[in-house]
């Protein structure tokens, strides 16, 4: 009988364009096992543990790191190499004192911003959408593949819903309790997380929707005054005011 499902291998030519791996190096490289992440999206915790953090120089040495339990992923200890990492996620190094978020880049795809120990207790998450669970209560599901319970006390009147589809959601690591609520409009900060001006930062300025089956566009400011165009499902809130993280690097 044959074998089912999907395969455990994953050759480098295959791999994302933005993984930090010489392409004919090797013939194979790590796959990141299912998780909260898309492949597309994300990369195996071995990879930003030999390649972009240079922690370790073979496969073995990241395998030790990983195994004498010495680096958590959203505040929980990871120990299999081929877990999955993707945006918004913390890395922390906790022997090292040292962390790091997750973020888009302009040339790179993704990269591992560091962050201070304070910005390391936190994460963002954006609502991909919502649905209703017993008893009417709703559940917001998440970017990285976390599910929130809103408990609704009237299914009639639900004055405690109050989310909407992209709006994002400041939650704690690793209890995950919600510590902040941001409405996406125009105003906010937000962060292109894909096609042409991945990678870019700036302020909403305006959100063009369209009857049909046509996406919903986006137009951002940057700090230099420059303008651009992306559709919402590229677009995540980073903050109101201010950004709620540090994207010092990712700025254009």
């Amino acid at each position: 009988m044959g074998g089912k499902g999907g395969s455990r291998h994953l050759k480098r030519m295959a791999s994302p364009s933005y993984w930090p791996i010489h392409r004919k190096e090797n013939k194979f490289v790590a796959k990141p096992i299912p998780g909260s992440h898309t492949i597309a999206e994300s990369m195996p915790i071995l990879l930003a543990l030999r390649e972009a953090l240079k922690y370790a120089n073979t496969k073995k040495e990241a395998k030790i790191i990983l195994s004498e339990k010495k680096v958590k992923v959203d505040g929980k200890i990871v120990a299999d190499e081929k877990s999955s990492i993707g945006l918004m996620d913390v890395i922390e190094v906790p022997d090292l004192s040292v962390a790091f978020r997750i973020l888009s880049h302009p040339k790179k795809g993704l990269i591992l911003h560091q962050i201070t120990t304070d910005e390391a207790m936190f994460k963002l998450c954006k609502i991909d959408n919502k649905s209703a669970v017993r008893k009417g209560h709703v559940q917001l599901n998440l970017h990285d593949g976390r599910n929130l319970v809103i408990t609704v006390k009237d299914v009639k009147k639900p004055d405690e819903d109050v989310y909407k589809t992209s709006d994002v959601l400041k939650i704690s690591i690793p209890k995950q309790e919600m510590l902040g609520h941001l409405r996406f409009e125009e105003g906010v900060f937000a962060l292109v997380t894909g096609g042409k001006n991945v990678g870019s930062y700036g302020k909403v300025i305006a959100i063009e929707k369209k009857k049909g089956p046509y996406p919903t566009f986006i137009t951002l400011e940057s700090a230099g005054g420059k303008r651009l165009q992306t559709t919402l499902g590229y677009v995540f809130a980073i903050g109101r005011e201010a950004p709620w993280i540090s994207v010092s690097e990712v700025e254009t």
